[in-house]
């Protein structure tokens, strides 16, 4: 069972030509996947074996290092996809374990590793690079298109930002793919079952829940939640501050964040752990770990009953829920779900595995064609800003992709020949609350009384979630368009730059 691309209306189908690769990039740990009739595989690594690529980056005398190599260097950088899409205002005040550069552009959050100066999308760029790599060593062939997961609950920006990263990267992305929207790809085909579920995925930066529908070869997201920070890397930094409330310099931070990590790991199947860092001796049982981690536990639960309500389903309604991410392999979580909703989660399929199987499954569907269907929809609100700071949403969250919604607005004053446009995302009726995304302008308005001019608004969102704003004017057809890029991600210069930089044009 796999699935094809929806086409946009106007729009006609081809396929590229070659392979097609599923990748899931995670906060913690990135997969790559590769699909042949309907049969998808992980691609280990050709040297070590390895399935895995920790997403680490470090760089050092103008080389970049991924994964296990980028370990053996004092400055690295760890859970970057937190990163994407945010903004300096966004971070402000956290104690990250990062040394931040002031940019040019006061919003672009740059770092500094051991004297490389960096952003976000570039770092992410590097493991995307490694991940192609591997699948090219793999399949003996040229890789360019590609299927990326995202978390469901990633904004508009965070979406543009993992777009440009693979287009760094040298990478065509033919579809961004929420992750629990994947793996329940991967788990249907695996299980050939219909029927409605819950996926719920807690990965190593963010957690997500989503239902969905499963019927006769269409995939049909019902409702989608979560929060983007809100991960494992939240209950590594529980571990850390029951050991120590002092505030550590940014190299100490990592390590203890790395051993953390690993003692989280070893509690999974045993009940005491005792060991030693920096010198320190600690330990740690299992309960108190399961004490440490229980407000977060119980976040992810009130985010699933929740989304629950949204589709109006009731647990009993669900046939299973499919375990997602490496935190769910802590036996509390599991313990917890079971617990709240009376029935047994489901990891028959590596829960650090599925969502880049399901990755690409959908590659491959993008490339060769399908004759079944998949419904997504848009995890958060998306409108403009209205007289008073009042916001008006034009479309609404878990609505089904792509879609496209029209307004029709007015002036406000007599003679008023420009229309200022502020794009925004959120759930709140308070523009303060909400999420900027853009903001521009429609000039040369007629001049005429108040309320007569008739402007016609339009939000389109693609099938990846990305949004494009247009403002019309019918008298005089005055037309102005948008697609939304954030303030602090990479202008198209900067684009522009790191490709010709990196060989790809």
């Amino acid at each position: 069972m796999i699935l094809f691309d929806i086409q946009e209306p106007g729009e006609t189908e081809s396929y590229p030509i070659g392979k097609s690769i599923g990748i899931d990039l995670g906060t913690t740990n990135s997969l790559v996947a590769v699909s042949s009739n309907r049969q998808p595989v992980i691609i280990a690594d050709k040297i070590s074996g390895k399935k895995i690529l920790p997403s680490i980056v470090a760089f050092e005398n103008n080389r970049s290092y991924v994964g296990n190599d980028a370990l053996n260097h004092s400055t690295y950088i760890s859970s970057i996809k937190r990163l994407m899409g945010r903004g300096i205002e966004d971070i402000r005040g956290l104690h990250l374990p990062y040394d931040i550069n002031q940019s040019s552009n006061q919003n672009l959050i740059k770092l500094n590793i051991n004297n490389t100066i960096k952003d976000p999308i570039e770092i992410s760029a590097e493991i995307l690079k490694e991940l192609k790599k591997r699948a090219e060593e793999y399949l003996g062939e040229h890789i360019e298109n590609t299927v990326i997961t995202v978390p469901a609950y990633f904004d508009d920006a965070a979406r543009v930002a993992t777009k440009n990263a693979a287009q760094i990267a040298g990478l065509k992305v033919l579809r961004l793919l929420n992750e629990p929207t994947a793996a329940a790809i991967a788990y249907s085909l695996d299980k050939n079952e219909s029927g409605i579920f819950a996926v719920y995925d807690f990965g190593g930066g963010t957690f997500d829940v989503s239902i969905l529908r499963l019927e006769k070869g269409i995939f049909q997201v019902l409702a989608t939640g979560g929060d983007v920070e809100l991960g494992g890397d939240e209950l590594d930094k529980a571990i850390v501050t029951h050991f120590t409330d002092q505030k550590l310099n940014i190299s100490s931070l990592q390590i203890y964040l790395r051993e953390a990590r690993k003692i989280k790991e070893y509690l999974t199947g045993n009940t005491n752990w005792q060991g030693e860092i920096l010198n320190k001796k600690y330990s740690l049982s299992q309960i108190e770990f399961n004490n440490l981690i229980k407000p977060y536990v119980s976040k992810t639960i009130k985010i699933f009953k929740d989304v629950l309500k949204q589709a109006e389903i009731e647990i009993n309604d669900i046939s299973e829920i499919i375990l997602v991410g490496g935190s769910t392999r802590v036996p509390y979580i599991k313990a917890a779900l079971t617990q709240a909703f009376g029935k047994q989660p489901l990891d028959t399929i590596n829960p650090e595995e599925i969502v880049a199987l399901g990755a690409a499954i959908q590659a491959e569907a993008l490339t060769y064609g399908s004759d079944n269907i998949l419904l997504d929809v848009t995890p958060l609100s998306l409108g403009i800003e209205l007289m008073g700071g009042i916001s008006e949403i034009i479309i609404p969250r878990n609505s089904p992709l792509p879609t496209q919604q029209k307004r029709m607005y007015t002036t406000h004053s007599d003679g008023q020949t420009g229309l200022k446009i502020h794009v925004i995302q959120g759930e709140s009726e308070k523009v303060s609350e909400c999420r900027s995304l853009a903001h521009f302008e429609l000039k040369g308005l007629p001049q005429l009384p108040a309320g007569e001019p008739r402007i016609e608004i339009t939000f389109k969102i693609d099938a990846d979630g990305i949004l494009t704003v247009t403002a019309y004017e019918k008298l005089t057809e005055t037309k102005q368009e948008i697609e939304i890029k954030p303030a602090y991600g990479l202008k198209e210069e900067e684009v522009l730059s790191l490709l010709q930089k990196n060989n790809i044009i």
